[in-house]
C-alpha cells in the first residue's frame, strides 16, 4: 500500500469509527423515551432534536473553516499561525454562543410556528430545547476543536472525544431519565453533561499533545484585529452561505414530502436516512482530504512537484470514496426493499417505498463524489467555489421540482435531490484546475 493511502486511512478510519457511534445516541434516546413516557414525549424529542440540527448546522464553519486553514499552516510548519487560528475560532465560537442564547426564544418560537404538532409535543419540545441550549458553549467549542485537530493531521483526538461524548450521553441520559425525577427530560440533561465532558477531554488533549502551540499564545496580542481576522471571516462567511443553501435542500425535501401525507413523509424520512448512512463512511475520507490537501497546499512555496503529488493524492482519495459508493450501491441493489424493511415493518410504508428503490440505488455514487469534492475544496480553503456550487445546487433543486412536480408528483422531489448532487459534482469538477492555478500563482508571487 502506498504512503499516500496509509496517510488517508490513518485520518479516515478514526473519523469513520467516531461517526458510526452518532446514530446510537438517537436510537437510545428514543428507546428510553419510548419505554418511560408517551407519544408526546417521543414527538417532542424528535422536534427538539430537529431544532438543534437547524441551529447548529449554520455554525458548521467553525469546524470546516478551521480545518482547511489549520492544515495549510501545519504544512508550512507555522506554529504561530496554527495557534492564532485556534484562538480566533474559539473567539468566534464564544460570539456564536452569545448569539444563540440571545435569539433562543425567537428561534424556537419561529420554527415551532412552522411545524405542525400537538400542544403536548410543542410543550415538551420547548422544555427539551431550553435545557439543551445550555450546552451551546461546549458544542460550538467542540466544533472548533474538531476542525483544528483534523487540520493538525490528528484524527485520533476527535475520535476519542466523540466516542466519549456519545457513551456518556447514553449512560447519563439513561440514568437521569430512569432513576431521577427528571423523567423524560433527563435525556436533555444527559446531552448537556456529555457535551461538557467532551469539552474537558478535548482541552486535556490540547494541554498534553499541543503544549508547544499554547506557548505561542503569548505572541497573539492582536489576533482579533480585522486585518488578522479577514481571511478566516471571509472563508467562514462563504461557508455560512453554503450551510443556508444546504438547509434549503434538506429542510425543503422534508417539508415537501410532508405535504404529500404522512405515508410519503415516513418514506422520505427513511430513504433520507439510507441516503445519508454511507456519508458516515465517506465523510471520513472527506476529512482526510481536508487535512492532506491543506497540508500539501501549505508546505509548498513554489510549483515544485505539486501537480504530481496532488494528482496522486486526489486519485487515491477518489478511489476510496468511489469504493464506498459502489459498495453501498451494490448493497441497496441487492437488498432492495429489505433495506427499508430494516427501518420499519409498516406494510403501507413498505409498499409506498417500492417506486423509489431506483433512487436509493442511484444516490450513493453521486453523493460520494460531491462529499469528496467538498473535503478537497475545504483543504484548499476555496470557500467561494464551494459556496457557488451549493447556490447552484439549491437553485437546481428548486427549479427541478417546480418544473416536474405536476408531471411526476413526489417523484419530482427525488429527481430534484439527485439534480442538486449532480450540480455540485459538475461545478466542483470543472472549477478545480482554476483553484489550483490561482492558489499557487499567488503563493509564487508572494515568495518572490
Amino acid at each position: 500500500m502506498s504512503n499516500t493511502n496509509i496517510q488517508i486511512l490513518r485520518l479516515a478510519v478514526p473519523s469513520i469509527l467516531a461517526s458510526i457511534t452518532i446514530p446510537l445516541v438517537g436510537l437510545v434516546d428514543t428507546a428510553i423515551i419510548g419505554h418511560i413516557s408517551d407519544a408526546a414525549a417521543i414527538g417532542g424529542i424528535a422536534i427538539g432534536t430537529m431544532l438543534f440540527d437547524l441551529l447548529y448546522w449554520n455554525f458548521g464553519f467553525l469546524r470546516v473553516g478551521t480545518s482547511g486553514m489549520t492544515a495549510q499552516a501545519f504544512g508550512r510548519q507555522d506554529k504561530t499561525e496554527c495557534s492564532k487560528l485556534l484562538a480566533q475560532s474559539f473567539a468566534l465560537s464564544a460570539f456564536g454562543t452569545m448569539l444563540v442564547w440571545a435569539i433562543q426564544w425567537l428561534f424556537v418560537t419561529a420554527v415551532l410556528a412552522c411545524v405542525s404538532c400537538s400542544p403536548e409535543v410543542e410543550i415538551f419540545a420547548r422544555k427539551y430545547f431550553f435545557i439543551r441550549i445550555w450546552a451551546a458553549p461546549a458544542t460550538l467549542a467542540l466544533m472548533t476543536f474538531r476542525g483544528w485537530f483534523i487540520g493538525m493531521q490528528d484524527a485520533m483526538s476527535p475520535m476519542i472525544c466523540d466516542v466519549i461524548i456519545n457513551v456518556i450521553n447514553v449512560i447519563s441520559s439513561y440514568v437521569l431519565a430512569i432513576y431521577t425525577p427528571l423523567g423524560a427530560l433527563g435525556v436533555a440533561h444527559g446531552t448537556v453533561i456529555a457535551q461538557y465532558v467532551g469539552l474537558i477531554v478535548a482541552s486535556i488533549f490540547l494541554l498534553t499533545k499541543y503544549r508547544p502551540y499554547l506557548q505561542e499564545f503569548e505572541h497573539l496580542k492582536h489576533v482579533m484585529r480585522w486585518s488578522e481576522l479577514r481571511h478566516l471571516l471571509s472563508l467562514n462567511g462563504n461557508l455560512f452561505i453554503r450551510s443556508l443553501c444546504f438547509m434549503i435542500v434538506y429542510v425543503g425535501f422534508t417539508s415537501i414530502a410532508g405535504s404529500y401525507g404522512d405515508i410519503e413523509l415516513a418514506v422520505s424520512s427513511i430513504l433520507m436516512k439510507l441516503f445519508m448512512l454511507f456519508s458516515y463512511f465517506v465523510d471520513g475520507f472527506a476529512y482526510a482530504g481536508e487535512a492532506l490537501v491543506g497540508k500539501l497546499f501549505g508546505e509548498h512555496d513554489k510549483h515544485v512537484d505539486i501537480h504530481e503529488r496532488l494528482s496522486t493524492l486526489l486519485k487515491d482519495l477518489f478511489g476510496w470514496s468511489i469504493g464506498v459508493g459502489v459498495l453501498f450501491t451494490l448493497v441497496y441493489a441487492v437488498s432492495g426493499i429489505n433495506s427499508i424493511a430494516i427501518m420499519t415493518d409498516e406494510i403501507d410504508v413498505l409498499n409506498a417505498s417500492k417506486p423509489y428503490i431506483p433512487w436509493l440505488i442511484a444516490m450513493p455514487l453521486v453523493s460520494t463524489l460531491a462529499f469528496m469534492w467538498d473535503g478537497i475544496y475545504i483543504g484548499a480553503t476555496a470557500g467561494r467555489p464551494i459556496r457557488n456550487a451549493m447556490i447552484m445546487a439549491a437553485i437546481g433543486f428548486v427549479i427541478t421540482y417546480i418544473a416536474l412536480y405536476r408531471i411526476w408528483g413526489i417523484q419530482a422531489l427525488y429527481a430534484a435531490y439527485f439534480v442538486h448532487l449532480i450540480a455540485r459534482v459538475v461545478y466542483l469538477t470543472i472549477g478545480w484546475k482554476p483553484v489550483v492555478h490561482d492558489f499557487f500563482a499567488k503563493k509564487f508571487a508572494q515568495s518572490k
